[in-house]
């Protein structure tokens, strides 16, 4: 019945689509942006449109209504060619990456002021300072977490395809893409469920690949924090060639990373050892990325990537510690096929098989002596597939322009297995839906009309999705672009989004913790005190839905050439989001939000039945064996559905760039101020997250000047942190600003005509700023908020390139 259901929305689909145009399909028109079609951009003008920023990507200069060059771009946040999104959209192009001394997309998504740099990060110590478990490094990768809703509720696509799910939380690495192959990164920071489906409640992340290059190019590089630790050791390999119908690119990208412990930070030399504050592990990437024509209308594309990570940190308790390792193995396989129809309509078909596979082990190890005892094993293996075929081109001409439609059908499955390596048991689950979408695009004004508005265009946008555990779901979207000239564009967007919790919060494994009570913010216990805690997976979980609203206004002033900026408001109300309710793990017996999740003077039934469910592991921090007598207390931490999150802020960026001399001065910066709450029962009055320890700061910011001179280019960037309050210990945490300087000299160019060297000098925290520093609760806990500050201090690298 599913099957007939897919196979009747496709035809639905293709049936809108071609509907009028079967009689002139015997003289098809060529793919717009195929070898033979008339209009071509030039490789090298797009990588200077991608490189130049934010504002500029954010709010595109107005076009004539004659010009056609925009039907050869992707647009991300829309499915239309060369449409409009009434969402915000960032775009950092190679460019771009290069001139600020990025070396990974994990450190482009951090300098970001929307992200935050919690939920999947290395830098975030995975201990009981890191927070809630959306902050942990269980996986060693970088995740996208716009506006601090956390990782899960940002897609990340590459090449606009789904990766698999990933790590602890199923959240989606994206560093693990090289950034070599990388044409440019656009984040649209706003609800985008109408357009791809569940996960994209605070936004979407499109890493889109580089399409021709000509040679090859060698790297290396090496770098090392001031302070010690760090050692970094990289080589990238990438290669490039075009044919008369078709082109490749190909990149090889080999890390090494020494650990930064516990004892070469001054702040942190009182802590047990050994501890790390930043994981060492190594990083094996390759990617390939080929299309060929086979004719004047028809092209067929393959993505493939595949990524080996492995990392080694501890967790150290009371007179003893964990040893605990990840290794993962992921890749990604994504072919599709473009054919050009008539009048301008193209069919897209594509399929997606994805995979994850994340094995952790973790040691016992008493500083007594003793052996090392192995108490957790267990592989997280995810899996995707995805089938989808869809269309898209002009429904009818008007005055102002093309009214143009997209539409398309498609099955996805995601399957979790989860396998216990010490007692070989396993647990398998899946979820699937089958989806249908439309979306359409109406200029009512334009430079064609005799209105005085240059240009009014409305959006409309609707996606079905059929679940097989939730059932039947559609999230509309609307828009609006009006520009009353060419110095301002005003851009207005509302929708609905929908999550399916991930398997992992559902059926993922449950893990038991025998702590002592002032390791989890307890006072006025006995020395003999525990506490017994669960945390992990809740089958019963529900579907999670949001409703997002943003207005955005974008100045490009005509007669100011090289000026951009944009203001954007923002709001999400997101309702049933699945949550932790231990906001952090130090603060579980002192904050008062929680006290509903804890049970006092259990019983002996109470702790076994608690213990009964556990699969993931049973870890004793007490240094004593378990005693049920012992334990005054019960928390229950396993996923649950919150009745609401508000998330409402305002964005701000701007770029001005200007000839000086032989030279070019460009200034860039962005701003976000954020405000979010969360209230967990009907019951409960709202409590803040942004400007608390642990999530998002109220205000983020990045400014800095990049000039560029023939060969040489130099960066500095300001970057700011704002301050955070800690409720539970009434203490206050101050901001963390930071200054970041890159060097480069290369003698060769950046179209790719000419060979030659580039060497470039890049490094972080200039001045060596430390992270701004609290009293834990626990001895355990480091003394600073790894999600909003860096252990690292001042790190450089150099390296070095080769191009033929």
């Amino acid at each position: 019945m599913k099957t007939r259901a897919l196979r009747n929305a496709i035809s639905i689909a293709l049936f809108a689509t071609l509907h009028g145009h079967a009689a002139t399909l015997q003289n098809p028109e060529p793919l717009a942006g195929s070898p033979d079609a008339d209009a071509q951009q030039d490789s090298a003008q797009r990588e200077d449109a991608a490189g130049q920023g934010t504002a500029a990507a954010a709010t595109p200069p107005v076009q004539d209504a004659a010009a056609t060059e925009l039907e050869t771009v992707t647009v991300t946040g829309t499915r239309l060619r060369g449409g409009i999104t009434p969402s915000p959209v960032i775009a950092i192009g190679s460019e771009r990456i290069r001139q600020e001394g990025f070396s990974t997309l994990g450190e482009v998504v951090r300098s970001l002021p929307q992200n935050f740099n919690g939920g999947q990060n290395p830098g975030v110590v995975s201990a009981t300072g890191s927070g809630n478990m959306y902050n942990q490094n269980a996986g060693g990768g970088s995740s996208l977490n716009l506006r601090g809703i956390g990782p899960d509720a940002t897609l990340t696509l590459l090449n606009g395809r789904r990766l698999a799910y990933g790590g602890l939380m199923q959240a989606v690495d994206i560093s693990a893409i090289p950034v070599a192959a990388v044409e440019r990164v656009d984040i649209v920071a706003d609800g985008a469920s109408a357009i791809y489906g569940s996960d994209a409640v605070a936004g979407v992340g499109n890493v889109i690949l580089k399409r021709d290059m000509e040679g090859a190019v060698l790297s290396a590089r090496y770098g090392r924090a001031g302070g010690g630790g760090l050692d970094t050791r990289e080589y990238d390999a990438t290669a490039g060639t075009t044919w008369k119908d078709g082109g490749l690119i190909a990149t090889f990208r080999d890390t090494r990373v020494d650990p930064i412990d516990a004892g070469e930070r001054p702040y942190t030399q009182h802590m047990a050892r050994p501890f790390v504050l930043y994981p060492g592990g190594s990083t094996r990437s390759g990617l390939v990325s080929a299309y060929q024509w086979l004719g004047e209308r028809t092209e067929l594309r393959l993505d493939a990537l595949r990524t080996e990570r492995d990392q080694v940190y501890y967790q150290t308790g009371r007179g003893l510690h964990y040893d605990q390792r990840s290794d993962s193995t992921a890749w990604f396989l994504a072919p599709s096929l473009e054919v050009g129809l008539a009048h301008g309509w193209t069919l897209q078909a594509g399929a997606v098989r994805a995979r994850d596979e994340n094995i952790g082990r973790a040691w016992l190890v008493v500083d007594a002596g003793g052996d090392p005892r192995q108490v957790s094993g267990v592989c997280r293996c995810n899996e995707s597939r995805s089938y989808e075929i869809g269309a898209e081109g002009p429904l009818l001409a008007l005055d102002a322009g093309e009214v143009r439609l997209a539409v398309g059908a498609g099955y996805r499955s995601n399957e979790l297995l989860n396998r216990n390596l010490l007692s070989n048991a396993q647990a398998r689950s899946q979820d699937s839906s089958r989806f249908a979408y439309a979306e359409a695009n109406v200029p009512l004004l334009g430079a064609g009309t005799a209105a005085p508005a240059r240009r009014l265009e409305l959006t409309a946008a609707a996606r079905m999705e059929d679940y097989d555990s939730f059932g039947r779901v559609t999230t509309p979207k609307l828009g609006l672009l009006y520009a009353p000239g060419r110095d301002v564009t005003f851009k207005a967007s509302w929708g609905r989004s929908f999550k399916a919790p991930t398997l992992n919060e559902r059926y993922g494994s449950l893990v038991a913790y025998l702590v002592p009570p002032a390791m989890i913010g307890g006072t006025g216990y006995g020395a003999g005190d525990a506490v017994l805690l669960s945390w992990g997976s809740n089958p019963r979980l529900g579907p999670e839905r949001a409703t997002t609203r943003t207005v955005s206004l974008a100045f490009h002033p005509d007669r100011v050439p090289g000026l951009q900026a944009d203001l954007t408001w923002f709001d999400i109300d997101y309702r049933e989001r699945v949550v932790q309710p231990f906001a952090a793990f130090g603060q579980v017996l002192s904050d008062p939000a929680v006290a509903e999740f804890l049970e006092f003077s259990p019983t002996l039934e109470q702790q076994a039945a608690l213990l009964a469910t556990y699969s993931g592991g049973f870890y004793n921090w007490t240094g004593k064996p378990y005693d049920p007598a012992t334990v005054v207390v019960i928390g229950r931490g396993e996923y649950v559905n919150a009745r609401t999150q508000r998330i409402k802020g305002l964005d701000l960026s701007g770029a001005y760039g200007r000839a000086l001399g032989r030279g070019h001065l460009d200034l860039r910066g962005s701003a976000s101020w954020l405000d979010s709450t969360q209230q967990n029962t009907p019951g409960q009055a709202p409590f803040d997250l942004a400007g608390t320890i642990f999530y998002p700061a109220r205000l983020r910011g990045r400014l800095g000047l990049v000039w560029n001179d023939g060969g040489f280019t130099a960066s500095s960037f300001a970057n700011y942190t704002g301050g955070a309050t800690y409720p539970a210990l009434r203490q206050d945490l101050a901001s963390f600003t930071t200054f970041d300087l890159a060097l480069q000299y290369s003698t060769a160019r950046r179209n790719n005509t000419r060979a030659g060297f580039e060497v470039a000098l890049s490094v972080q925290n200039l001045l060596d700023r430390a992270p701004p520093l609290y009293r834990p609760a626990a001895a355990t806990d480091v003394p600073y908020d790894s999600t909003n500050a860096s252990a690292i201090g001042r790190y450089a690298s150099l390296s070095v390139s080769r191009r033929w």
